[in-house]
């Protein structure tokens, strides 16, 4: 921007100085925010200043002209002087400079100069945090109707403004059962509002020179590898906290699995489909959060948990926010989690997520994650003390990556993803926030940068009403007009649940009837295995339940559908597998050898392979069928040995062939086609002989053993 001699809009590139005695500054503090004026004739130039002042008195601080689209300029090279501020643009032709008096508290005028010529300037302080207050009056009443209307137990919630807590409140219940209310300090689960604060630890770890958003993640990781080799080697940490390394969600590899460690998460990676290219498209991921905490611990040499304690929530003061839904449990000032069942209310079971914690499991109250709130609007510093560059912060809160997007929804107007929020346009008013959601818990975290706003709103059930609420209270602040907007809200809510109804009775519509399953029950059973999801148990089920599926600890049962496809069965427990279809294959032979099943809705459906029986793969069991074997026409010896755990078949003239094990019993030969042996028995279950099944027939061989 180029700076002339005359006076003009665009004129001005701002640095603000200031000063006092000592004596005067410990009357009158000159942090917060300030709003002025230069009176250039014909149209006055409007900024605002920000300035704070640190334990030994020194003072900095930003300035804003909307008008040019400036926006935060680092305030230097401070001075005070009795009652005087003076105040200069390093840099610019002509000296642009203020020199200004304090007349009252809250207001100074003076001179501004620049080139010679001379104009007069006034500012005064913004009391943010009053008028914040002043317009939340009468929303409790409004947030305890909406309670009722949208059957929701509990609220907490928290506004930051004017950096003050100004506004905290509980509603409801935490605890129906015990009628105990609900507190700004109650505990909830707080989901993926999480993922800001993962990427603000390697935030800091990038201050420190340990860690670069973009290398390759290989550099830090050698471990990490996706299904696609040329991007495992490009992949970096700012595509895995963008959403943007190519994968889909596949969250049902990590629901309710606490048996797997981040390490194995992170392995599994390079088994998971992925589709699209790198950078070419937004797709939300919590496994890749997962790494990025996995990350995070190589470079700490501690865990995650004990990273963000360190890092955030002990300079935070958050001394009550956790990582494990069995540590607020033993918090007597917890919420429980209820789910709505066609309009009664029903407390449902923790969910324990400790695996996927980075990308969700952090606990905490309203009351400490408005100190979180207040950290970003300060840009990383909180009372007083920096806890990460500004520059560094402002990346954070940067759109990396667009999202998709129809055009502006209402008045809000999507810009993209940062790195842990979604950033937008909100009534012409910059925000970036992120939702929350896992059993029982539903979370809304915003603020506004220029506004210095920040809103933080939980419910203890899945409920949209967090978000209506956060956003009526910033719509309050802001001065935008939305009396209708939960009004309007539960109207469309009325409506859904009666299209639901109705779209829950036309299900039958897609069955085919009179269909049977092509196997006996018992050929579906057994265990069935991914490299990437893992196992995934068919057991026998009960009454009227054709089998039960096993799945990460989740019990389902499972009803026929049509054919050799089975759906999930209503049920009052574990609803992940409600309405849920897999269909069985068998191979060439007839066996069940597979369960599909579309675990991730994206991608193509999973194939999960019927693992054969252990004892095929027990070194100990497999010598009984150790031995030589005689063709009956050629009279040519066949020998099976044993190398390690595998079979292995040696004809004569022919490679040593690996014997492979089947859900059926058979050993496959090798890597042939359309080649498999088994191993007969008499009644005393002496291997008696070996049978082979070829394309052009099946044959026997007697065991010969001398």
């Amino acid at each position: 921007m180029r700076i002339a001699r005359s006076f003009s809009i665009s004129m001005l590139l701002l640095a603000l100085l200031v000063q006092f005695p000592p004596a005067a500054l410990a009357e009158t503090r000159f942090d917060g925010k300030w709003s002025g004026q230069i009176d250039v004739p014909g149209n006055p130039l409007e900024f605002n200043a920000e300035i704070t002042s640190g334990d030994d008195g020194t003072m900095s601080g930003t300035l804003s002209i909307p008008a040019q689209g400036l926006t935060d300029a680092e305030l230097e090279d401070l001075e005070r002087e009795g009652n005087r501020i003076r105040f200069r643009i390093p840099g610019i032709p002509g000296d642009p400079s203020f020199d200004g008096e304090l007349v009252e508290a809250d207001t100074v005028e003076g001179k501004f100069t620049q080139g010679g010529a001379e104009l007069s300037f006034s500012m005064a302080r913004e009391d943010a945090a009053e008028e914040a207050r002043v317009a939340l009056k009468g929303l409790d009443a409004e947030i305890e109707q909406a309670l009722e209307d949208f059957n929701v137990p509990g609220l907490g919630i928290a506004v930051v403004a004017g950096d003050e807590v100004i506004y905290a409140r509980g509603f409801g219940y935490r605890d129906i059962d015990e009628e105990l209310p609900m507190t700004p300090d109650t505990l909830f689960a707080i989901g993926s509002t999480t993922k800001a604060m993962t990427n603000t630890v390697l935030g800091m770890l990038t201050d420190d020179g340990d860690f670069d958003w973009d290398e390759p993640v290989r550099t830090f990781l050698p471990a990490f590898a996706v299904e696609d080799p040329v991007l495992s080697n490009r992949i970096t940490a700012r595509d895995m906290v963008t959403h943007r390394t190519g994968m889909p969600r596949h969250d049902l590899l990590w629901y309710n699995n606490n048996d797997i460690t981040r390490a194995e998460l992170v392995e599994r990676l390079k088994h998971l489909e992925l589709t699209a290219d790198l950078r070419q498209r937004f797709q939300y991921n919590n496994l890749m959060y997962a790494a990025a905490g996995y990350l995070t611990e190589q470079l700490t040499g501690t865990t995650w948990e004990d990273a963000v304690r360190a890092r955030l929530f002990e300079p935070l003061g958050m001394t009550r926010s956790n990582f494990r839904v069995e540590d607020s449990q033993a918090d007597p000032n917890h919420a429980r989690p209820y789910r709505d069942n066609d309009g009664e209310l029903e407390e449902i079971p923790f969910r324990s997520i400790d695996r996927i914690g980075p990308a969700g499991a952090v606990n905490s109250s309203v009351s400490e994650m408005a100190r979180w709130l207040q950290f970003n609007l300060d840009r990383g510093q909180f009372d007083g003390e920096r806890l990460i560059e500004p520059s560094t912060i402002d990346d954070l809160h940067t759109s990396q990556m667009a999202v998709p997007s129809s055009g502006s929804v209402g008045s809000t107007v999507p810009v993209g993803y940062a790195m842990g929020w979604f950033v937008n346009v909100y009534e012409g008013h910059r925000r970036l926030s992120h939702g929350g959601g896992i059993d029982g818990f539903t979370t809304s975290v915003m603020f506004f940068p220029d506004d210095d706003l920040g809103v933080v709103v939980f419910t203890n059930v899945p409920s949209s009403l967090g978000n209506l609420v956060a956003r009526t209270a910033a719509d309050r602040v802001l001065g935008i007009d939305s009396d209708d907007r939960i009004a309007e809200a539960r109207d469309r809510r009325e409506r859904a649940l009666a299209i639901q109804d109705e779209a829950e009775e036309r299900l039958d519509a897609q069955r085919t009837t009179d269909t049977s399953p092509s196997h006996a029950m018992a050929d579906y059973t057994g265990l069935y295995a991914h490299p990437g999801y893992g196992e995934l148990e068919i057991a026998p089920g009960a009454g009227d339940r054709d089998f039960e599926l096993r799945y990460n600890g989740i019990e389902a049962a499972f009803q026929h559908w049509h054919y050799d496809v089975w759906n999930g069965a209503e049920t009052d427990g574990d609803q992940t597998f409600e309405n849920f279809k897999i269909a069985f294959r068998s191979n060439f032979d007839g066996v069940i050898d597979t369960v599909v099943a579309p675990m991730e809705p994206t991608a193509a459906p999973i194939e999960f392979e019927k693992r054969p029986d252990p004892r095929l793969s027990d070194p100990d069991y497999l010598q009984r069928f150790v031995g030589r074997y005689s063709d009956p026409v050629t009279e040519r010896d066949q020998r099976v040995a044993l190398s390690g755990d595998r079979l292995q078949l040696i004809l004569p003239r022919q490679p040593v062939y690996t014997l492979h094990p089947r859900v059926d019993g058979r050993f496959n030969i090798g890597e042939l086609q359309g080649f498999s042996v088994s191993f007969d028995t008499d009644e005393n279950g002496n291997v008696v002989s070996i049978t082979y099944y070829q394309p052009n027939g099946v044959f026997t061989s007697e065991r010969a053993d001398e």
